[in-house]
């Protein structure tokens, strides 16, 4: 009888940590999946001119480790200036949509209306249109308005997020309604309610929504190549790729290049993972 029941123990243990080996197993390779090309990336860019990068299997530790692609390119680029035009770019392509989308989610998700429903279909049936689609449509809106060649014309047409009003109402749902409901016995508006007591009490997913959007408007480029015509406008990616030519035959340049424009999507992840982490555990647990 012990027999038995330790026999089964040990099945139960056995089944319990092989599925967390396996899963640890299937995390890590996915995340060698992910890392190497960054890790192959900032390899290149520390390399000297006379080192290989190219060699198999590759070598990610740099015989001589240097900073002057990193130089090279700062001198060779308006960098700063660049950097100036992301930031400008990124600040209104995060401020609007987390604050937009956290607009249009609230009546979703607290107000009682007749077609509510219908009309959250209706909106996240847009997500089913490729992107691609729109692009000639909105083009020809901004034309018309004179926008053409404008920051406004590339961050107006980001400045609502489908899959924002998505989260954001999935947040507020989350909420109990005897908050709400002592909080109009206190004599609270709409407008309070959501500016004072909701938006504070869906933070972690707002900064979610913020380093999802700060990404998206960073790594921003077919838009702005379409509507930037003056060179001094360039965000950061567009720039580098206007000016590939000048790196056409040295990718340790370009290596260099990309790892600047990874640097501050790195600083903004690391400072608001907090956040990002409180959703998911969140999230699991409600589900």
């Amino acid at each position: 009888m012990f027999g038995t029941v330790n026999h089964r123990r040990a099945k139960t243990l056995y089944r319990r940590y092989g599925t967390k080996v396996v899963s640890y197993a299937l995390l890590i390779l996915l995340s060698l999946v992910m890392i190497v090309p960054f890790l192959w990336t900032l390899s290149t860019s520390l390399k000297g001119a006379d080192e290989a990068i190219f060699s198999f299997p590759p070598k990610f530790i740099p015989e001589h480790l240097t900073f002057e692609n990193y130089k090279a390119v700062w001198k060779t680029l308006p960098i700063p200036l660049y950097l100036r035009n992301s930031l400008i770019l990124t600040f209104f392509g995060v401020l609007f949509p987390v604050f937009f989308s956290s607009l249009a989610a609230f009546p979703l998700a607290r107000m009682e209306f007749k077609g509510r429903r219908f009309i959250f279909v209706l909106v996240i049936a847009t997500m089913i249109i490729p992107v691609e689609v729109t692009m000639i449509p909105i083009y020809l809106i901004l034309n018309k308005l004179g926008l053409i060649g404008t920051y406004a014309g590339v961050i107006l047409p980001n400045a609502v997020s489908t899959f924002g009003i998505f989260l954001m109402r999935q947040a507020f749902l989350s909420i109990p309604r005897e908050i709400e409901e002592s909080a109009f016995i206190d004599g609270a508006n709409v407008w309070q309610i959501w500016w004072k007591i909701m938006l504070p009490m869906v933070r972690p997913m707002m900064a979610t929504l913020a380093i999802l959007s700060f990404i998206a408007s960073w790594n921003n480029f077919l838009w702005p190549l379409l509507l930037l015509d003056d060179s001094n406008m360039y965000p950061l990616t567009l720039g580098l790729y206007k000016l590939q030519g000048v790196f056409v035959s040295n990718m340790r340049y370009i290596a260099a290049g990309s790892i600047i424009a990874l640097i501050p999507i790195m600083i903004v992840f690391i400072s608001l993972q907090r956040y990002f982490a409180e959703t998911a555990f969140s999230s699991s647990i409600k589900g």
